[in-house]
């Protein structure tokens, strides 16, 4: 992705995911903005965006950040967000084990109150442990925590997917937490 294309990626993230506001954009209970809404409340802000643009970004998104309607007029994001947004994600069975991946320096906190949404509507799980250290990479020194997501499910915990395959929880108490190695290698 190119310099543009990545700061156009990082401005609809900031604006579909938590302050729209700060355009006059206004999202409905889903998330949705209409493109050429977008476009204009951009415009008076000086960021000059076009259709052809963010579905560029839509769909060379190598997370699948956003999602268009099927009719190709709406744009939301498709998980992340800190306002109240209603994604309407139907619980599912999670897989047996998910993965989070966060910073050392974050560790001692979580082990003492879970995972939390830290601002935003739900905890993001992955199935894959090699993109939780992604993740983990972007906050500082990584490290894995495995979460026993189906144990969870059984007690009561309520699991979602969402259109990128990030699973959601609202949140994951310890006792479902396990601290992995850095090296998958290394893991028991």
């Amino acid at each position: 992705m190119d310099q543009q294309s990545k700061a156009v990626s990082k401005f609809l993230s900031y604006i579909l995911r938590h302050r729209p506001d700060t355009i006059d954009l206004e999202l409905n209970s889903g998330g949705w903005a209409t493109l050429s809404d977008l476009i204009q409340c951009a415009a008076k802000y000086d960021r000059f965006l076009s259709e052809e643009m963010i579905r560029k970004i839509v769909l060379s998104n190598d997370k699948q950040r956003f999602r268009l309607s099927e009719d190709g007029q709406y744009i939301r994001a498709n998980q992340g967000h800190s306002i109240p947004v209603d994604l309407d994600l139907l619980p599912l069975i999670p897989p047996a084990v998910l993965f989070h991946g966060t910073a050392t320096r974050f560790l001692e906190s979580i082990m003492a109150s879970g995972l939390l949404p830290s601002g935003r509507q739900h905890v993001h799980l992955s199935v894959s442990y090699e993109t939780a250290i992604t993740v983990g990479r972007r906050h500082g020194s990584p490290i894995v925590l495995e979460i026993h997501a189906q144990k969870m499910h059984g007690n009561g915990h309520l699991f979602y997917c969402s259109e990128n395959d990030v699973w959601l929880t609202n949140h994951v108490p310890t006792q479902y937490l396990v601290e992995l190695a850095q090296n998958q290698d290394q893991r028991q």
